[in-house]
């Protein structure tokens, strides 16, 4: 199946997504985002603007000897030739030319005041240049795709030259002519009737580009497809200017698994959810939770109510299975949870909580979770945390590896500084702790106390359990619970570790911040050396 000549998946993650705020890709960054999306099996990987941006055109320099797609053909972004000039002559389409890539795709006004005002030529000699460059670039043996820009509102306004624009495009060989929402003004019933009527009236090949500024993004994107468009547009993890452009998986994934149309080889729609998120770990930007198909939160139940039904059959409260998209589905363990929540937690930890000989265990687990966070703990993202807790119920002792006897943090900072001059805070841990037979008696120094803590704890087990070296802290939030008391309040900390193989989260509450730290850091390292000794 010729899933490029049939139906074009195009991604712009690369130039379009690029655009978000605070989001800023290195050209190595580039590449190894474009190696990913190749994974997914899309059609287009859009690299950017050769010619306009330096980093881009390094992109595209590099590209020809480093970037070796498998299923991707990889593209080119530009404009039409500029007003009075030929398009041979124009830099910035030989720029295209030159790029290396064999499909290029130009951004074409198609909005009349876009055109008087932005362009500031005419109608008239807007149309030249469009059909000037996408012939120049078709001789010059490339694959030429057409965005129309603000295509929608231009239509809105004067819809026989924004049809002119689309007519233009395909008789001077444009393959595709993307209608491009810009200012994604557009709901899904106005997307798909005009997209219907440029189809009925040009008879040119469409696609979309859909902007999120309505909420709307994924839904126009399908309604055009249900239209007649063959060509979509979008970013991976919804990436993009303003709200962002159209998620490109979940658009996939819906008209894959809701329309029944393939549009990606086989079988690849599985890897999109490690696609997506590694492809956050190199935009650091961190994934949404609840990200449709690829989120955390996507397949996760909390109620009770859910779990008891998810008993019985899984499809009961999911729309599809996540294996579709590489997801898993997780029961989340809260004071909402019942029963049949704790015993699934428990299958999907490796416990098998089932049979009558286990209803009162599974009680005893139940009751604890929900006295524990009416006191402030949450398990519902913690499940490192639960999982102890769990272990302690079955096995009848709380796994440790350690026996604490004390630890006290000191806070001091330099005195005698001018008003207003650096003088920074020192943090100084001392922890006193048995391990493997051994009392240790370590000091740590930090540039805080969670710091100082962690740092004196690591030394402190470590000498007893040299696995404590490959963890990590990689992520630390906090949260004061009952913020009318003031300082006074309880604070509630939850603490990401890591040993480079995989990460858990572990939960800890405390009349302060450094009472809760404590908990969350010790309950890391204890859970971190149970999964790698599996002998507490």
């Amino acid at each position: 199946m010729d899933l490029q000549g049939s139906f074009h998946v195009y991604d712009t993650t690369l130039r379009d997504g690029a655009q978000q705020e605070g989001l800023n890709l290195s050209v190595a960054d580039k590449l190894t985002i474009a190696r990913l999306i190749d994974q997914l099996g899309v059609g287009y990987v859009e690299g950017g603007w050769p010619g306009a941006n330096p980093k881009d055109t390094e992109f595209f320099r590099r590209a020809q000897d480093e970037l070796e797609l498998r299923h991707a053909r990889l593209a080119a972004f530009g404009s039409t030739r500029r007003a009075g000039i030929a398009a041979a002559d124009d830099p910035l389409v030989a720029a295209l030319r030159d790029s290396g890539a064999r499909t290029a795709c130009l951004v074409a006004k198609s909005h009349d005041r876009h055109v008087e005002l932005a362009l500031r030529t005419t109608l008239e000699e807007n149309l030249a240049m469009v059909r000037d460059t996408v012939t120049h670039l078709r001789t010059e043996g490339l694959e030429v795709f057409v965005d129309a820009e603000h295509f929608f509102d231009g239509y809105r306004r004067n819809r026989d030259y924004a049809l002119e624009v689309v007519r233009t495009a395909a008789e001077a060989g444009a393959d595709v002519v993307a209608l491009c929402d810009t200012n994604g003004g557009m709901l899904p019933h106005w997307v798909g009737e005009t997209v219907a009527d440029v189809i009925a009236a040009t008879g040119a090949r469409v696609g979309i580009h859909a902007h999120n500024d309505t909420g709307c993004a994924v839904a126009n994107s399908i309604a055009a497809v249900e239209a007649g468009a063959t060509h979509v547009q979008g970013c991976l993890n919804g990436y993009g200017e303003r709200t962002g452009n159209a998620d490109l998986v979940t658009a996939v994934a819906n008209i894959e698994l809701k329309l029944g149309r393939q549009v990606l080889p086989e079988g690849l729609l599985r890897e999109a959810t490690r696609i997506a998120h590694a492809v956050a770990d190199v935009t650091n930007f961190p994934p949404a939770s609840r990200q449709p198909y690829t989120g955390t939160s996507a397949f996760a139940h909390k109620a009770g109510l859910h779990a008891s039904a998810i008993k019985v059959d899984p499809d009961l409260y999911q729309h599809l299975d996540p294996v579709a998209v590489g997801n898993d589905m997780r029961l989340l363990v809260s004071d909402m949870a019942g029963r049949a929540s704790i015993e699934l937690k428990g299958r999907e930890l490796g416990f098998d909580l089932s049979g009558d000989d286990r209803k009162e265990l599974v009680g005893r687990v139940t009751a604890r979770v929900k006295e524990l966070e009416s006191r402030g703990y949450t398990f519902e993202a913690a499940d490192a945390s639960f999982e102890l807790l769990l272990v302690e119920e079955v096995e009848g002792r709380r796994p440790s590896y350690v026996d604490v006897e004390s630890w006290r943090v000191i806070t001091e900072t330099a005195v005698g500084s001018a008003p207003g001059a650096d003088s920074p805070a020192l943090s100084e841990a001392t922890v006193k702790l048995r391990a493997a037979g051994v009392r240790h008696v370590v000091t740590g120094e930090g540039n805080g106390p969670v710091n100082a803590l962690d740092e004196a704890l690591r030394i402190a087990i470590g000498r007893a359990y040299p696995e404590v070296e490959k963890m990590e802290l990689i992520d630390y939030k906090v949260r004061i619970l009952d913020q009318g008391h003031g300082t006074d309040a309880i604070t509630r900390v939850l603490i990401t570790t890591t040993d480079g193989e995989s990460s858990w989260v572990t939960v800890g509450v405390g009349a302060n911040v450094i009472e809760a730290s404590w908990g969350a850091l010790l309950d890391g390292f204890t859970y971190g050396l149970r999964r790698r000794r599996g002998d507490a």
